[in-house]
C-alpha cells in the first residue's frame, strides 16, 4: 500500500524537475550574460537568499502573516460565494436582482479599489483582507450558479417522483451534483486571491510577502526580491494542491471528466 502511494509522488517529483532544470539552466545562462545580479539574479543567488531569509526568520514571519489574510479573505469569499450562488441558480427572482450588479463589478479589478479602500480602512489587515475577498468572490459565484443550473432535470424530478422534499433534493441532488464544478471554482477563486494579496500588500500593508517583495525592491536586494516570488509562487502552488486533493476526495466520480483539474 505504501509502495503504491509513492510511486505517484515519485513520479510527480521526477516530472517536477524534469520541467525546472531545463528552466533553472537557461535563467542561470541568462543572468550569467547580463552580469549584473541587481539587475538579474541568478538561481543560485536567489536560493542563498532564501536560505538567509529563512535563516533570519524575516521569511517566515511575513509568509505567516500573508497566509492568515488569505484565510479570512478567501475564507469569506468562498462563504458569501457558494451562498450567493446557490441563490440565484434555485431562484430566477434572487439571479435576476444579484446578476446585474455582478456583472457590473466583475470585471473591475481589485487593485482599482485600492485606492479609495486605502481611505475607507487604512493600511493593515482590513484593507488587505477586502482585496482579497473581492478578487475572489466572483470565481466562486459563477461557477457555484453554473454547478446549480447545471444540475440534470431528471435527477431533480426523479427526487420529487419519489417523494423527496426540497431540502432532500438540494442536498443531496443538487448540490452533490453542482459540487465539481464549486470546487473549479474554488480553486480560481484561490489564484485569484494570491495575486490579490500581493497587489494589496505591496502599496496597502506594513508586512507580509507583498510589502517583504517592495522592501527589498527599494533597497535593490534584487536576489531577496525574486527569493520571495518564488516563495509566493510556492506557497500558491500547495494551497491549489490542497483544493485538488479536496476535489478529488470528495468528488471521486468526476475524476475522470476533468483531467488535470
Amino acid at each position: 500500500m505504501e509502495a503504491t502511494m509513492r510511486l505517484p509522488l515519485l513520479q510527480t517529483a521526477y516530472l517536477y524537475l524534469r520541467t525546472m532544470i531545463p528552466v533553472l539552466a537557461i535563467w542561470h545562462l541568462v543572468a550569467r550574460s547580463v552580469g549584473n545580479p541587481v539587475l538579474l539574479p541568478g538561481p543560485l543567488e536567489v536560493g542563498q537568499a532564501v536560505v538567509a531569509l529563512f535563516g533570519s526568520h524575516e521569511l517566515l514571519g511575513n509568509a505567516l502573516t500573508s497566509l492568515r489574510r488569505i484565510l479570512l479573505g478567501y475564507g469569506l469569499a468562498l462563504g458569501v460565494g457558494m451562498v450567493l450562488g446557490i441563490l440565484m441558480g434555485l431562484s430566477d427572482t434572487i439571479h435576476d436582482l444579484i446578476d446585474p450588479v455582478i456583472e457590473l463589478l466583475r470585471p473591475i479589478s481589485g487593485i482599482a479599489w485600492i485606492p479609495l479602500a486605502l481611505l475607507i480602512f487604512g493600511v493593515g489587515d482590513q484593507l488587505t483582507v477586502f482585496i482579497i475577498f473581492y478578487g475572489s468572490l466572483f470565481a466562486v459565484i459563477v461557477n457555484t450558479l453554473a454547478g446549480v443550473r447545471g444540475c440534470d432535470p431528471q435527477l431533480i424530478q426523479a427526487a420529487r417522483t419519489f417523494g423527496a422534499s426540497r431540502w432532500v433534493v438540494l442536498t443531496q441532488v443538487v448540490l452533490p451534483a453542482a459540487l465539481p464544478t464549486v470546487l473549479v471554482g474554488a480553486r480560481v477563486g484561490m489564484g485569484l486571491a494570491w495575486m490579490s494579496l500581493v497587489a494589496a500588500e505591496l502599496v496597502g500593508a506594513p508586512t507580509g510577502l507583498g510589502f517583504a517583495v517592495e522592501w527589498y525592491r527599494e533597497l535593490l536586494m534584487t536576489p531577496k526580491v525574486v527569493a520571495v516570488i518564488v516563495v509566493i509562487g510556492v506557497l500558491g502552488y500547495l494551497t491549489d494542491r490542497v483544493l485538488r486533493d479536496i476535489r478529488r476526495r470528495l468528488t471521486p466520480w468526476s475524476a475522470g471528466q476533468a483531467a488535470g483539474v
